[in-house]
């Protein structure tokens, strides 16, 4: 197993106004929407924390998603079999997946 990189971080918040208000305002990254549902994101950089509203998450989440809680997702060249078999080997449980994401490059 070989992660490569962080392709994206996805924050779970309980209000998205006062969010992004906080991450432009206070530490000048810049709002982006994206997507056809209209999701937020935080750019800043060559990086991006996607935002999910508490209580209207994506349909690929953590098992029980809470406010302030964070996904980190992975970018790795190890081929997807591996790294499934990998993670059985080591008692991880896959709650959903994989399934083809947007990632980093969507903005």
């Amino acid at each position: 197993m070989k992660i490569d990189s962080i392709d994206h971080v996805v924050l779970t918040v309980k209000d998205m106004n006062a969010t992004c208000e906080f991450y432009s305002k206070v530490l000048g990254m810049e709002v982006v929407t994206f997507g056809e549902a209209g999701r937020k994101a935080l750019a800043f950089g060559s990086q991006k924390i996607n935002l999910q509203q508490f209580g209207r998450e994506s349909t690929l989440i953590a098992e029980k998603p809470t406010p302030g809680s964070a996904d980190v997702c992975f970018v790795t060249s190890v081929p997807v079999s591996e790294v499934i078999a990998h993670l059985n080997s080591c008692g991880v449980r896959l709650i959903g997946g994989p399934v083809k994401e947007t990632g980093q490059g969507d903005r």
